[in-house]
């Protein structure tokens, strides 16, 4: 089974494509994986490995730990653009997830001022009030949305409650009055027999129209970039990225794309 987990909860610095040199924070176990998706292109795996032993750490640790690790970062004359809640799965499950959010803010503005701090969520919290004022607190609330359409979303993204919908995710995703930016990823291929393609003409203007409802600051486009668990999902080519996004440009959305 395709596994690639973070073992530990603060890591990197790493570079990201989509964000620069960023110093990542892992709210779920360092030996497993605990997501209310099951993406089938999840670079972590799928949630069938199982959820671990170190079990989620405690906010206080996850202070401890980003304070000792920026502090480093400064002596060695490291620098850092953001620092990224991401990881083994969802980062907005923790129970302590505000606060924690408030501990990392108030730590880059000791460290790092000018770094800013970012979630990669897959929004499928976004509905409770105290997730929701923590994602308002951050510089970069990256909410993905890979498919406005029921099929492709349930078969992509396959949510571990029958009650995560995406007309769900869009209204919650509303409240944020463009205070934040969606991710998509592009792709197609089958699995269990079934394809999954959400580059077609009827899912692009599904997309379109949700994100006129959502009123992103930007939609950020991005594709497969390495080995995912299902095998057959192919990696969009850069030349159709670019003719997406220019449909979704040609509808008035700023458009950010990572191939």
């Amino acid at each position: 089974m395709q596994t690639v987990l973070f073992h530990e909860t603060i890591f990197g610095p790493i570079h990201s494509r989509r964000l620069g040199t960023s110093l990542g924070v892992n709210l779920m176990p360092t030996d497993g994986k605990v997501c209310s998706f099951d993406c089938l292109y999840c670079e972590a795996g799928y949630n069938a490995q199982g959820t671990g032993k170190s079990g989620i750490p405690r906010r206080e640790q996850v202070k401890k730990q980003l304070s000792a690790k920026l502090r480093q970062l400064t002596e060695e004359g490291v620098k850092i653009d953001v620092i990224t809640f991401s990881g083994n799965g969802e980062p907005t499950l923790h129970p302590e997830f505000k606060a924690i959010v408030h501990d990392v803010i108030t730590l880059r503005n000791h460290y790092f001022p000018e770094a800013k701090v970012c979630v990669l969520s897959n929004a499928t919290m976004a509905s409770r009030p105290h997730v929701a004022e923590a994602l308002k607190m951050v510089d970069r609330n990256i909410l993905k949305l890979d498919s406005a359409i029921y099929g492709t979303f349930k078969r992509l993204n396959r949510p571990v409650s029958p009650n995560v919908l995406p007309e769900g995710i869009i209204e919650d995703l509303k409240q944020f009055g463009g205070q934040c930016i969606v991710q998509t990823m592009m792709t197609r291929g089958q699995h269990d027999g079934e394809t999954i393609d959400n580059t077609t003409d009827e899912e692009i203007d599904a997309l379109i129209a949700a994100y006129k409802e959502i009123e992103p600051q930007e939609v950020m486009l991005y594709t497969i970039d390495r080995q995912t668990p299902e095998q057959s999902l192919q990696k969009i080519s850069p030349d159709e990225l670019a003719s997406i996004a220019a449909r979704i440009e040609a509808a008035g959305i700023k458009v950010q794309v990572n191939s």
